[in-house]
């Protein structure tokens, strides 16, 4: 690490140690160290599979039984290699048993979050969760697990139990409305903190990432931890450049106790 981004670490590590009340936006990039690809990085998901990006689009979902046949299948794969938190997940795990952190705002599905202990109500999933499934007609919703047991037991596009309808995950899609009240609780939580981090997401995606302007609008200093360049660099009181999984233990005070 060179001495610029040595300084950069210490400095945000200093600025989130003073903090009170600090809200985290969470984007894929602090998933990949757990095997979760992002989307449209060299390996992402969307850039090595076209089809999956099909996938995450309504109309395209909807209407194409061979297209659902085939995101079943992919589901039933990512379910089971069960992807576990890394040590980015745990090291805010630090904050909240501090006593500093207001929340997490995440644009991920993956529930890794709350399995590294965080509290539920402390999430707000702006893009929902791949482990359960909804009805698009009647939005029954069951866990995952429960729907792809019908998937291996031989019905390649399950149905939904009490309508009929088509089933998908509980995520947003493209062309799809984010739930106004998981918005509006994650818009919240940025306006109410002193400081905003936000991880692993180049910021371009909105309207999550209108959490950063909001906050600084409100007085909260803005650090921002990523791999590389984000559309919101200008906003940033710091910005540390590097892999998440390592430096985010010491952004959190981790790295010193272990």
């Amino acid at each position: 690490m060179s001495s610029d981004d040595t300084n950069s670490v210490t400095r945000a590590e200093v600025m989130l140690a003073a903090a009170h009340r600090i809200t985290v936006l969470t984007g894929a990039g602090i998933s990949t160290a757990s095997g979760i690809p992002d989307f449209r990085g060299p390996d992402g998901l969307w850039t090595k599979n076209p089809d999956a990006e099909r996938a995450s689009t309504l109309s395209h979902y909807l209407n194409d039984v061979e297209l659902r046949m085939r995101a079943w299948q992919n589901r039933t794969k990512w379910i089971n290699s069960d992807p576990q938190p890394n040590d980015g997940h745990k090291a805010l795990c630090r904050l909240d048993e501090r006593g500093q952190l207001r929340a997490i705002v995440t644009q991920n599905v993956d529930g890794l979050h709350q399995r590294s202990g965080i509290a539920a109500h402390k999430v707000h999933e702006v893009h929902g969760n791949l482990h359960r499934s909804i009805c698009w007609e009647c939005k029954d919703k069951r866990p995952m697990r429960e729907t792809l047991e019908r998937v291996a037991a031989g019905d390649p596009d399950p149905k939904c139990l009490l309508c009929g309808g088509v089933l998908k995950s509980d995520t947003i899609l493209f062309e799809e409305s984010l739930v106004p009240e998981v918005i509006d609780a994650a818009f919240r939580a940025s306006e109410d903190c002193d400081v905003l981090l936000a991880i692993g997401s180049t910021l371009g995606v909105r309207p999550a990432a209108s959490c950063v302007p909001r906050a600084k609008a409100n007085g909260a200093r803005i650090v921002i931890v990523n791999g590389g360049p984000t559309d919101m660099d200008a906003l940033a009181d710091e910005i540390v450049t590097g892999d998440i999984s390592t430096v985010l233990p010491r952004l959190c005070g981790v790295a010193t106790h272990n």
